[in-house]
């Protein structure tokens, strides 16, 4: 049945006439048009329409020679000189809707799932929106379940935060959002696949994310082969579904993989546009994109939802210190660190304790928690600083009390932080689990029992 108030929108919003130039150069990614530079912008939309008829979205990126710089959204093949370049809508935006949870959308808005037509919701959330007014938002909210123990015991999240997830490729960034996606009591969640690989993208979401995950999820999927300008919408596009939700006084959980992507996306448009390149490539552009895209998470008005938010990080060589994971780490509220070297020793998920915080502790723990934490924080610390001496066994019993306790219970934190897939633990259980680990070996009177596997929600 057609929405009679929807269909009027679409109406509303189309335009009265027409402006249009023509082709004047093609180099590269860009297309120069001319005969409309005193009509857009940066930033603003263009219509291409090539040889064989086809319609090639474009957006204005700079301008040179009285020309106007376009670059786009589809591929360049049967685009050239005096091809027709028409105005589109100046501010581009999507209108969601309700009835987008349970659907894939690619960076345009558009389905990909084959489920037909998206529903149009009737207002416009600008692709590129302006993060909320800091004195106007609200203080971060309670602990978000997060579902895995790990990350709910040792960087405890909290409603409306922004943590960031980093790692090298293949150390498991992947199936961490997956199980966030499946076992956090988040309310809806929003996940952007930015750059992903087309192979892993389906199976991202009919594996990993699975039919009750999907059910209350909102996936937006930008695969690697696609042009840079469509992999960097895909992220804005992301944060204005997660907008939406949290108007609609929703806590949504927004997972974006990865911020490194989007950085890349921007650096080929900033060199195709001719800036010059700063630190290791990297264009001045990118690091004044970063912020207006990870700002836009965080809690929202008075009377509205929270966006909590994770963005992956794809840290070049493992080197923790390359700029995007240096300018990342400086804007969110604490960080992940997963370290390929647990990984290879067959502990997942393989996060660093030692390295990884978070800003909200331990303001949000109880101070049993805190003590908690903080005695299984120092009985790890005291092992990786004599872990080569006691593995050549040069080590001594009884030299040190502090190490003789760490070799004890250094092992049953090791369980207690190895989790399959297919495991849940909510907040309360992974407390108990961590105070039974740190027992004295008295008091203990049989192994720890791990949580039962579940199916996901």
């Amino acid at each position: 049945m057609v929405n009679i108030t929807s269909l009027l929108g679409e109406l509303d919003r189309l335009p009265t006439h027409q402006i249009f130039g023509k082709v004047a150069a093609v180099q590269g990614l860009l297309v120069e048009v001319s005969g409309v530079q005193n009509n857009l912008s940066v930033g603003d939309r263009c219509n291409v329409v090539a040889r064989d008829g086809r319609i090639v979205p474009c957006e204005v990126v700079g301008f040179r020679n009285s020309r106007a710089l376009v670059m786009p959204f589809g591929q360049l093949e049967g685009i050239g000189l005096g091809c027709r370049a028409e105005i589109a809508e100046a501010a581009p935006s999507i209108y969601p809707d309700d009835s987008w949870l349970g659907r894939v959308i690619s960076g345009m808005g558009k389905p990909v799932d084959g489920g037909g037509a998206l529903g149009a919701g009737p207002a416009a959330y600008p692709i590129k929106a302006p993060p909320p007014p800091a004195h106007m938002r609200k203080r971060i909210g309670g602990k978000l379940d997060l579902g895995i123990r790990a990350l709910n015991t040792f960087t405890t999240s909290c409603h409306g935060q922004r943590m960031g997830i980093f790692a090298g490729s293949g150390v498991g960034k992947s199936t961490i959002l997956s199980m966030m996606a499946r076992y956090t009591n988040a309310d809806v969640t929003v996940v952007g696949l930015v750059g992903e690989r087309g192979r892993e993208a389906r199976e991202f979401i009919e594996d990993d994310l699975g039919a009750e995950g999907l059910a209350r999820s909102v996936v937006v999927v930008s695969t690697s082969d696609e042009p840079p300008l469509m992999r960097r919408q895909a992220a804005y596009v992301t944060m204005a579904v997660a907008e939406y939700f949290r108007d609609q006084g929703k806590n949504v959980l927004c997972l974006m993989d990865s911020v490194t992507r989007f950085a890349m996306a921007q650096r080929e448009i900033s060199l195709s546009a001719g800036e010059p390149p700063a630190t290791k490539g990297y264009t001045p552009a990118v690091f004044a994109e970063l912020p207006k895209l990870l700002e836009r998470a965080g809690p929202g008005k008075r009377k509205s939802g929270n966006i909590t938010a994770l963005f992956t990080v794809l840290v070049e060589g493992d080197d923790h210190n390359e700029p995007i994971s240096d300018a990342v780490r400086g804007i969110l509220d604490g960080h992940i660190v997963l370290d390929r070297a647990i990984a290879e020793r067959g502990r997942f998920p393989a996060m660093n304790i030692l390295r990884s915080i978070s800003r909200t502790m331990p303001g949000c723990n109880t101070d049993d928690q805190n003590v908690l934490i903080t005695r299984a924080r120092k009985i790890i610390s005291s092992y990786e600083d004599m872990a080569e001496l006691i593995r050549l066994g040069a080590y001594r019993k009884g030299t040190n009390p502090e190490v003789d306790e760490a070799i004890y219970y250094y092992p049953r934190i090791e369980e207690f932080l190895r989790q399959g897939k297919d495991d849940h633990s909510d907040l309360d259980t992974c407390y108990k689990l961590l105070a039974e680990v740190l027992r004295p070996p008295a008091e203990t009177a049989a192994p720890i029992e791990q949580p039962a596997r579940r199916p996901a929600r």
